[in-house]
């Protein structure tokens, strides 16, 4: 099993939370409706629970749709202005970890963009212990398409996060949780360099870097987006994702 993560740099987003919000991309209706269909059975309007919910960018895909959401995020920052943004959600203080919800509660756990920052063991655990019978846990994760060239050159201006180093295509779990299913579904995220650079500002790694550091990766940011033949004098910059699912379900007893 891996190592166990560092908290306090996934607790670094909430001094970024507007850049977060307004940067990091949504995900697409396909996928989504994917995961829902996964839910536990037998309830019209299932109980999801999206943790390590952040502003709020895959809690706004459940908030509008037939389910009850609770998000669940560490993060003070973070939660505050989830709340604020969607007021009919039940935001709550918690890890995946450590989930203030009962037994046998949840039809669906999501987990979008934070699966990467959990110790597996017992995030595996504690998720299974709140799932109901044949309920599913979401994995999700929206990466940069590295196919398209353009964006394997921006890899190499902007660095990579801890996510881009994760296995996002067979993530570990533990027991009782076994992966059951896998997909994935490309799509694009139209942002203006405004937005683009907030994407970028909202990387834990571009959080902790000293100013003169950062100063330097905006600079290089800048030039690339101003130069490159496929980007200049765009708008908007056409970013393409692949946001790949994994789903796991309690293992039989």
């Amino acid at each position: 099993m891996p190592a166990p993560k560092d908290h306090d740099l996934a607790l670094t987003f909430g001094r970024e939370a507007a850049a977060y919000d307004r940067g990091r991309p949504g995900y697409p209706d396909e996928a989504v409706l994917w995961i829902l269909a996964r839910a536990a059975s037998g309830s019209g309007r299932p109980h999801v629970v999206d943790v390590g919910a952040g502003t709020g960018k895959f809690t706004a895909s459940l908030a509008n749709r037939p389910t009850e959401v609770t998000a669940v995020e560490p993060d003070p920052a973070m939660r505050d202005r989830l709340a604020a943004s969607f007021p009919g959600v039940a935001a709550v203080e918690g890890s995946a970890e450590r989930l203030p919800l009962a037994d046998s509660s949840a039809d669906l756990v999501t987990m979008a963009q934070a699966w990467h920052w959990v110790d597996v063991e017992p995030a595996s655990r504690e998720i299974a212990r709140v799932l109901r019978p044949e309920g599913a846990l979401a994995l999700v994760w929206n990466v940069r398409d590295a196919e398209v060239p353009w964006v394997s050159e921006l890899t190499r201006v902007m660095g990579s996060s801890i996510a881009e180093d994760f296995d996002t295509e067979k993530p570990p779990v533990a027991a009782p949780l076994e992966r059951t299913e896998y997909a994935e579904f490309r799509w694009t995220n139209e942002l203006d360099r405004a937005a683009f650079r907030d994407m970028v500002a909202s990387r834990s790694y571009v959080i902790a870097m000293a100013p003169e550091e950062r100063e330097h990766l905006f600079t290089e940011l800048d030039t690339f987006l101003r130069t490159h033949p496929d980007l200049a004098g765009h708008d908007l910059i056409p970013l393409p994702y692949v946001t790949r699912v994994t789903i796991a379900r309690p293992t039989a007893v």
